[in-house]
């Protein structure tokens, strides 16, 4: 069961106001957020029921966490994924469990700030949030998640198991090129950002509006210096598009609007071109990936089925994550994304470079492109 968004008693960031901004509010208020859940006296000082189930780790692990799930009934999740795609990691934890499946969907910020606000409240309804690495992140820095030992852990490829491990990449948002192949040849295709400086690209050119977690991955690599001043000069040179939103983007290279896109995810525009869309994809070395997770939360009401979800998360739900065309990050499930080279987005880029990397980004592609 999949609820609407509902209102709230946070404040709302103002119209307009993008994840960028919403991130920068919340972590700013990090210190005094923390203090607010502990409490005076430190009250998560001392392990709680939901640490000693999420901490088993005796061979009956599964059935131990499955019986006290079925015991409790229903399992809540807040989610920014796709629709489509959590109903089907939704149904099949319930086909396997008999675990009844509850959740909220919206945006990644909104996400965040919900949990946030209920967190700080003492209103604990949520069991596992779903969501994106740097929102994830924030709440670690909140104190509102619950290290889970799973024994998946060891089948993950290392980056995805954060120091703290108190959420877990399961999936990559591989930052992609997509071009329209009815506009663009094969054989023109640049091997490099630098060879966008070819005229030939004028007017052709289009970038998502708020990836500076992407631009800031990019630009590091290459060396600060020299990556601003590349893409400076690409823009001043050949123009740039901003579009809000990666499917948006993507949908208008298939349409041809815009002929090539440097910023959509991998999974939407495979999922397109399988759909008959005259559109192919292709990775700069290396692909920039924006983790997204999953994680339990410190004070989930139902934990043994939260416990549960995460194991299956890591587990079963990498085979059906790779047949809907995202990147799982096991290593038992086989492909070659999770093996080209790739390079994490950091979650600090968000939470302490937001200003210097978002101005950057807003200076040389947004206020470029009116």
């Amino acid at each position: 069961m999949i609820m609407k968004s509902t209102p709230l008693t946070y404040s709302r960031p103002a119209a307009g106001a993008g994840r960028r901004h919403a991130l920068k509010a919340l972590s700013a208020s990090l210190l005094l957020g923390t203090a607010l859940s502990m409490g005076a006296g430190g009250a998560w000082a001392q392990e709680s029921p939901q640490a000693a189930i999420a901490g088993h780790t005796g061979p009956d692990r599964e059935q131990f966490l499955a019986k006290g799930a079925k015991e409790e009934g229903q399992l809540m999740i807040y989610t920014s994924a796709p629709v489509d795609d959590m109903a089907a990691l939704a149904k099949a934890f319930e086909e396997k469990y008999g675990v009844k499946v509850r959740m909220w969907r919206a945006g990644s910020e909104k996400v965040l700030q919900r949990t946030v606000t209920e967190g700080h409240a003492g209103r604990f309804d949520v069991d596992i949030v779903e969501t994106n690495g740097p929102e994830l992140e924030a709440l670690h820095r909140e104190g509102l998640l619950q290290e889970v030992k799973s024994p998946y852990l060891a089948d993950l490829i290392p980056e995805a198991i954060l120091p703290h491990k108190e959420w877990i990449s399961t999936r990559l948002n591989i930052f992609a090129a997509a071009y329209n192949t009815n506009l663009i040849k094969k054989e023109d295709v640049p091997g490099s950002y630098e060879e966008l400086l070819d005229p030939k690209w004028k007017g052709k050119l289009g970038i998502e509006a708020e990836d500076a977690d992407w631009f800031a991955g990019v630009v590091k690599n290459m060396g600060e210096e020299k990556g601003l001043q590349l893409f400076r000069d690409i823009v001043e040179k050949n123009g740039i598009s901003v579009r809000k939103g990666h499917t948006l983007l993507t949908n208008l290279v298939a349409s041809g609007e815009v002929p090539m896109a440097l910023t959509v995810y991998n999974y939407k525009a495979e999922q397109l071109k399988n759909k008959g869309a005259p559109l192919e994809w292709f990775t700069f070395n290396p692909a920039i990936a924006r983790p997204n997770g999953v994680a339990m939360t410190k004070k989930a009401p139902h934990p043994h089925a939260a416990a549960l979800f995460f194991d299956f998360m890591l587990s079963d739900a990498q085979e059906i994550l790779l047949k809907r065309d995202f990147v799982p990050t096991s290593t038992k499930v086989e492909t070659n994304l999770n093996k080209m080279p790739i390079k994490f987005v950091d979650p600090s880029v968000i939470l302490d470079e937001n200003q210097k990397w978002t101005g950057l980004y807003e200076e040389i592609f947004t206020r470029q492109s009116k």
